[in-house]
């Protein structure tokens, strides 16, 4: 049996992702057996992730703050503060907050473990100065079983 966690807002560990980008885990593999990750994650303006697919992970998206363009296979659509997601493992995936503002959203992941990935991803990412080249991220993705399927979104797409 586990052990229960409380974790203040604002604590919790922290794995970072795109320069501006800070995730707040409240629970992560290690904690839970790897059954899951839930973090808080702060989204930069005009910023989000690049098209990618979890191949052996489910994914929730919980938009608290802010307004994104969200793409799940090949449907694109606008996704207001208050609005969830669910990502099945297998479906490739995006999402952009549009607005000028820090965006907040709560994230999933069944199973756990992807603070390891942000481990890894988090300062490679930040060593470009611009776009990252795919040929170094994509091998990251890739040995976390997950894979990059394309660049960020663009707000005009």
């Amino acid at each position: 049996m586990g052990q229960y966690k409380v974790v203040a807002r604002g604590d919790g560990m922290i794995r970072h992702s795109v320069p501006g980008e800070t995730l707040y885990y409240k629970v992560c593999g290690d904690d839970t057996d790897g059954g899951l990750d839930y973090f808080v994650l702060d989204i930069q303006p005009r910023s989000g992730p690049p098209l990618h697919t979890h191949h052996k992970q489910d994914e929730t998206l919980h938009f608290l703050r802010g307004r994104y363009k969200v793409q799940a296979g090949d449907d694109v659509f606008t996704c207001e503060e208050g609005s969830f997601v669910y990502f099945p493992k297998g479906l490739k995936h995006a999402f952009l907050n549009l607005t000028d503002e820090l965006g907040e959203c709560i994230l999933t992941f069944t199973p756990g473990y992807t603070e390891r990935f942000f481990a890894e991803f988090g300062p490679a990412v930040r060593s470009f100065d611009g776009p990252p080249d795919p040929a170094v991220i994509a091998p990251i993705f890739a040995r976390h079983d997950w894979e990059l399927n394309g660049p960020p979104l663009l707000p005009d797409d």
